[in-house]
C-alpha cells in the first residue's frame, strides 16, 4: 500500500513536506505546482518551489518528491519537463486538477478537463521529452462543471503515457466541499490499466477504509487530513496491516515538529508571512489536538514573529539548541 502526500498550493510546501515525512508513512510526495507559460524556466525556478532538488529530490527524511508542472501548452511543458529532468527529479507530475480561478482562466489546471484530447497531447509530449527512468504521473479531478468526461480524461492521461493517475474525487465546481465521490474513481479504474490513487476527504482511518472500499483503490493520497493529523498515514498503514502497531503522536510528540517547522519558516519564508504560516498549520491541527485550539486562539491576532516565538517558548517544550533547518537552506 502506498500513501502519497498531496500537492496543495499555499499549504503543503517544502516545510510541511519536511515535517510530515519525518512522522512516517508517506511513500512519496508531489510538490505544489510550478507554473509553465511560454518560456523555459531556469534551474533556480524549479528549485525555488522544490528545494528538495538540491538533495536528490528527497525530503530530509529520505522520502522522494515528484515535481509538478502546470500549464496548457504541450510543447512548452515538454521543453520545461526536459529541463527539469536534468535536475534528476524523483518524477514529474502534471496538474489537471487545480480549481483556482486565475489558473483556470488561463486554460490550466482543472480547465483542461474540458479538453481530453489536449490532455492526451500534453501527457504524450512530456513523456516523450523525459528519459524513460523518470516517472511521469498526473493528478485530475472528476471534471470541470460536471463529471461527464471523467473517463475520457483518465483514458487520455493513461494513453498519453502516464505511469500513475491520482484522482481527486470532486469536480472543479465542487471545490473542496464534502462529500468526495469515491465511487466515481472505481468507474475510472475500469477504463485505464495504470495504477489509480484515490484522493479527497480522507480525514481518518474510517474515511480511508470507506474510500478504499468505494473506489477499489489500495493507494491513497492525503492532503488536509494529514496536515490536521500528522500521524494519519501511519495509522492507516497500521489499520491495513502494513506497519507494526504504535502509539499515535500526542501533542507532546508534536512540539519538536512545531519548532522544526518554525525554524524552516524563519529560514525560507519572508518575515511578513511567517506568523501566518504557523497559524495556518495550528488551524488545521486543532481538528485533532485540543491544545492546538488553545494555541491558535492565543496566536490568531499576533502578527509579529518575535511575539509569536516568545509565546511558543513559554508554552511549548524548549526548542533544540540548533534548529534543524540547514538542509533546506541551500
Amino acid at each position: 500500500m502506498a500513501i502519497l502526500l498531496a500537492p496543495m498550493e499555499g499549504l503543503l510546501d517544502f516545510a510541511l513536506r519536511d515535517v510530515l515525512t519525518r512522522v512516517g508513512g508517506i511513500s512519496h510526495c508531489v510538490s505544489e505546482f510550478i507554473r509553465i507559460t511560454d518560456t523555459v524556466l531556469p534551474e533556480r525556478a524549479f528549485k525555488r518551489i522544490v528545494p528538495e532538488l538540491h538533495h536528490g529530490s528527497r525530503t530530509p527524511a529520505g522520502v522522494p518528491v515528484r515535481s509538478q508542472l502546470l500549464g496548457s501548452d504541450p510543447a512548452c511543458l515538454a521543453d520545461n519537463a526536459a529541463k527539469l529532468a536534468t535536475l534528476d527529479p524523483a518524477g514529474i507530475d502534471l496538474n489537471f486538477g487545480c480549481p483556482a480561478k486565475v489558473v483556470n482562466r488561463h486554460g490550466g489546471g482543472a480547465a483542461l478537463l474540458q479538453e481530453p484530447e489536449l490532455i492526451h497531447r500534453i501527457v504524450h509530449a512530456v513523456r516523450q521529452a523525459v528519459p524513460a527512468h523518470i516517472p511521469v504521473s498526473a493528478k485530475m479531478r472528476l471534471g470541470f462543471d460536471d463529471d461527464a468526461q471523467a473517463e475520457d480524461c483518465a483514458h487520455a492521461i493513461a494513453s498519453g503515457g502516464a505511469s500513475e493517475l491520482v484522482v481527486h474525487a470532486r469536480t472543479k465546481a465542487h471545490g473542496y466541499r464534502p462529500p468526495a465521490y469515491w465511487d466515481r474513481i472505481a468507474d475510472i479504474r475500469e477504463v485505464v490499466s495504470i495504477p489509480v490513487v484515490a484522493n479527497g476527504e480522507v480525514w481518518s482511518v474510517e474515511d480511508a477504509r470507506r474510500c478504499m472500499a468505494e473506489s477499489g483503490c489500495t493507494d491513497l493520497m492525503l492532503g488536509r487530513g494529514i496536515v490536521s493529523d500528522p500521524g494519519l498515514a501511519l495509522a492507516i498503514l497500521i489499520d491495513q496491516g502494513h506497519a507494526p502497531a504504535q502509539q499515535a503522536p500526542e501533542w507532546v510528540d508534536l512540539q519538536p515538529l512545531l519548532w522544526h517547522f518554525w525554524s524552516l519558516i524563519l529560514t525560507r519564508i519572508e518575515p511578513r508571512a511567517r506568523h501566518g504560516r504557523m497559524k495556518q498549520w495550528l488551524h488545521y491541527l486543532r481538528r485533532r489536538y485540543p491544545q492546538a485550539e488553545d494555541a491558535y486562539l492565543a496566536l490568531r491576532t499576533i502578527n509579529d514573529s518575535r511575539v509569536m516565538e516568545a509565546w511558543m517558548r513559554e508554552h511549548l517544550a524548549t526548542p533544540p539548541a540548533h534548529p534543524a533547518a540547514t538542509l533546506m537552506a541551500a
